[in-house]
């Protein structure tokens, strides 16, 4: 128990660096995400191409690979890598933002399309613009929609968040893999584990909540 307590300082440290990776990637990548997902659905078909090319590439490689081109490759590519200059921070920042936001608007595209195109027309009978469409009538259902789903993508970004270890970044993992180098035990990597696991869990549960609301407002 005395060193659980004298691990749990530079364990806490590490955790505030994780939980500030997972709330700046989700305040960036929803409304990024739900973008991407009107673009992905616009009858422009060049905007639609670029947008589903870019989900593609996201979705298709490796998050690890992606912070490590950020992180390594940018600072290469001419012109970009002289006005480009990340911080490791900044790094996993975008490549987290830009990987969850092509999840995301899959997600988001879903949940528009799920909805009857007879509450499009009603509300063109309306004389309703495109905007007050999509927010009065649309994405009221949609939040709703892909709630579960965006529970999901939510849980494990928590758990894609030990990936800035290759980064060098004093995250919780790699805090807890040097205490367990430093002292020989398994026990950073337990109590590493219920952090994890309560991280998890504090999202499950408000989640839930999200959803038993909603099915309220339906009722």
């Amino acid at each position: 128990m005395d060193y659980i307590l004298q691990i749990l300082g530079p364990m806490l440290d590490g955790t505030v660096v994780t939980l500030q990776i997972f709330f700046v990637t989700i305040i960036m990548s929803l409304p990024l995400g739900l973008m991407l997902a009107l673009g992905r659905i616009s009858r422009f078909k060049l905007l639609n191409s670029g947008i589903s090319i870019y989900i593609w590439i996201f979705r298709g490689t490796p998050l690890m690979l992606q912070l490590l081109f950020v992180y390594f490759g940018l600072p290469f590519i001419p012109v970009v890598g002289e006005v480009l200059v990340l911080t490791d921070f900044q790094a996993a920042i975008l490549a987290f933002v830009l990987n969850y936001a092509a999840y995301f608007a899959e997600i988001f595209r879903a949940g528009i399309q799920s909805i009857d195109r007879g509450q499009y027309e009603g509300a063109k009978a309306l004389g309703m613009t495109y905007s007050q469409l999509m927010r009065r009538i649309v994405l009221p259902q949609v939040i709703k929609r892909v709630l579960p789903p965006l529970s999901n993508e939510t849980i494990t970004l928590v758990k894609d968040t030990s990936l800035i270890y290759v980064l060098a970044m004093n995250d919780l993992l790699r805090t807890t893999k040097a205490l367990v180098q430093r002292d020989f035990t398994m026990t950073p990597f337990i109590v590493a584990g219920i952090f994890y696991l309560i991280m998890t869990l504090v999202l499950t549960y408000g989640f839930q909540k999200l959803e038993k609301r909603y099915a309220i407002y339906d009722d």
